[in-house]
């Protein structure tokens, strides 16, 4: 294929040639042979110089690659130690990043600033500077503290100056503190303002308690011993003066409910004496004395002494006791607070460090309320001073304040013994009266049930909104003896009528006085109801009985004889019936007006005894209309007299004519 190539090749290059051989008057043959014979030769020298080229070529190539092999193997090697360098400088790295941190912080806190030594020296405690200082110091000791539980060498280096810083700041402190309790002492110094004061720099005791105990106690100590001469002197000071504006007519052991009244013999003894102002109704008696139990002045201002004494006010005892009181608990809630936020005290801590800036002052309100509660017959005053009580518990508890929890318990220990012991003496009042001694008889409500109507609505109303079971069953104890006295003082009335306005009148007398206090469901009002009601039925049967009692039994004999069907008994009293007829129709007017009269003469409340007639007559009509049933039976249709009979709607029409309107 070479020579073929070569041979086209030269054919190709003779047919240029042959352009110019003309010239050179050369043949084309022979120029053809020398050129194959040069060409022949000239490849054959081009493949061996290619093949040599060839080689050497390869060969270079294939020491490259090797070099190329050979230099990759050393770089992968660097590369690896490159990498094991770089993680070994991060971890160096990282190791004094956090031991940098360390050692900064630790410097930060054992270095101590100038400005914290100037402002700790030199500024007033009450400057904002000086606090923020003192928080700074307070870290530093505590930081110090815990170095030197590690036994680090250089908080030896810091420990003299903080120390010193710590003592001038102690220093500093305690005058402060003291100045403040000490300007409690100064006469008519309203001690909340110093406290509110201390209050605001809370955080020196703070420092105080965990850097300087003694002197921590040394305050604490001195803060007890102040306060508590304090509020001695202003309670014993505000109670003496208190009992300058109380009632001087109190009760006594002769003030009782079963009592005799005693105005009258009072009355007489004040031309030769001074007049008695003490009324024994009003001992029983809950008025206006009530109002005390109200919001508006259950914790209403207190009273000022002097004010009242220039004014010649005078006050009965549950007023100066709510007084007294309402002050202790405003100091006591306000102490309270004061000391847990101060000094840092909770539970029972708090109660111990409360007791013993209080203590005295408790014991004194104590002593002084058992002394008066010893010879206290007033059991309205009694049983107000423990509802007061029993609401200001209920304030304490509301404010979560413990702190008189136990002193409200000691009172109402004094308190209810003695009303009991009061409520006892007079059920025995009642239960010994001889009606005998009570003076003249009189059908009007007596004194005594008057008493016991007030005292029992006064009791129960204020019963009502803390329920006492004891209270309630004493209630009912008085309420069986006055029934009893009530019917024993009936009996001395020689006529069945006049004992049972005597009845009717106390009856309906306490009724009216307990509902205008007491629930309309309670015991006392229902036992009264039902009294009343029975009595009232009686009475209106007694007062028809004398101007239509003819005609009353009649009726109830016949529907007894009808219920028998053995009526025929009667159909000879024509007689009697004609007499009943003709006496109903010629007297009844007379007879009802004067009964009206008579009943309204009898009865002190007016719209009692209108009932009681509206009652009455609504009974006679129903009898009457018994009369027309009786007498329209066949028995006595042939009678004549029946003619006679008033028309039923008549008769009561004509009746409420006669009715009283009031």
């Amino acid at each position: 294929s070479l020579a073929t190539a070569t041979v086209t090749a030269l054919h190709t290059e003779a047919d240029i040639a042959n352009l110019n051989l003309g010239e050179l008057d050369i043949t084309t043959d022979e120029f053809i042979l020398d050129e194959v014979d040069i060409h022949i030769q000239a490849n054959l020298e081009d493949d061996l110089v290619k093949e040599a080229l060839k080689t050497v070529r390869t060969e270079r190539t294939e020491g490259m690659l090797s070099g190329f092999q050979s230099d990759l193997s050393s770089i992968s090697s660097e590369i690896q130690t490159l990498q094991q360098q770089s993680v070994s400088m991060n971890v160096r790295l990282k190791n004094r990043q956090a031991v940098r941190s360390h050692l900064s912080q630790l410097v930060d806190e054992l270095v101590v600033p100038g400005a914290m030594i100037s402002t700790i020296l030199d500024s007033p405690v009450t400057e904002q500077e000086f606090l923020e200082q003192l928080h700074e110091l307070n870290t530093k000791i505590n930081f110090a503290k815990e170095l030197s539980f590690r036994e680090t060498l250089a908080c030896s280096d810091i420990q003299d100056i903080v120390d010193r810083l710590k003592l001038k700041a102690v220093s500093k402190i305690r005058e402060f503190i003291l100045q403040k309790i000490y300007s409690f002492r100064k006469p008519m110094t309203n001690y909340q303002i110093p406290q509110n004061t201390l209050l605001k720099y809370r955080f020196f005791y703070q420092f105080l308690l965990a850097n300087e105990r003694t002197v921590a106690k040394e305050i604490r100590d001195e803060y007890v011993d102040t306060m508590s001469k304090i509020y001695y002197s202003y309670f014993k000071s505000y109670s003496g003066r208190l009992l300058k504006v109380q009632y001087e007519e109190v009760a006594d052991k002769d003030d009782l409910m079963g009592v005799e009244d005693t105005a009258k013999k009072d009355i007489l003894h004040g031309f030769f004496s001074k007049p008695s102002l003490k009324s024994r109704n009003t001992i029983f008696t809950l008025g206006q004395r009530g109002a005390i139990l109200s919001p508006a002045e259950l914790e209403g201002p207190i009273l000022v002494p002097h004010t009242a004494q220039r004014g010649d006010s005078r006050y009965p005892y549950e007023t100066l006791f709510r007084s007294q009181h309402y002050a202790l608990l405003d100091n006591g809630c306000r102490e309270y607070l004061f000391l847990s936020d101060f000094f840092m005290v909770a539970g029972n801590s708090a109660l111990d460090l409360f007791n013993s800036i209080m203590g005295k002052t408790l014991s004194m309100f104590l002593k002084s309320m058992s002394t008066y509660v010893s010879d206290c017959y007033d059991s309205i005053a009694v049983f107000l001073c423990i509802h007061i009580i029993l609401r200001f518990r209920a304030i304490t508890a509301k404010r979560n304040i413990p702190a008189l929890d136990k002193y409200w318990e000691a009172v109402l220990e004094l308190l209810w013994p003695r009303f009991e012991l009061i409520l006892e003496m007079n059920i025995s009042s009642i239960r010994n009266t001889d009606p005998q001694k009570l003076g003249v008889l009189d059908t009007r409500p007596h004194y005594i049930t008057r008493r016991y109507a007030e005292f029992s609505s006064a009791i129960v109303s204020i019963n009502q909104t803390f329920p006492n079971e004891r209270t309630n069953a004493l209630l009912g104890q008085l309420q069986i003896e006055v029934e009893n006295f009530v019917l024993k003082m009936a009996a001395e009335f020689p006529s069945r009528r006049d004992q049972l306005i005597f009845l009717i009148n106390n009856y309906d007398m306490m009724l009216s006085v307990l509902m205008e206090r007491a629930a309309d469901d309670s015991k006392e009002v229902e036992g009264f109801q039902q009294l009343l009601l029975a009595r009232t039925q009686e009475f209106i049967e007694e007062i028809l009985s004398p101007p239509f009692g003819g005609m009353i039994a009649f009726v109830k004999e016949a529907e007894a004889l009808m219920e028998k069907g053995q009526l025929d008994r009667l159909k000879n009293d024509e007689a009697r019936i004609t007499q009943l007829v003709r006496g109903f129709s010629s007297t009844w007017k007379q007879s009802v007006e004067a009964m009206s009269q008579d009943v309204m003469r009898s009865f002190t409340n007016f719209k009692n005894g209108t009932s009681i007639i509206q009652g009455a007559l609504t009974q006679l009509i129903q009898y009457y209309h018994g009369f027309h049933k009786v007498l329209n039976q066949p028995t006595f249709r042939s009678l004549a007299v029946r003619s006679e009979l008033i028309n039923l709607h008549h008769l009561m029409v004509e009746v409420k004519k006669h009715k009283p309107n009031f």
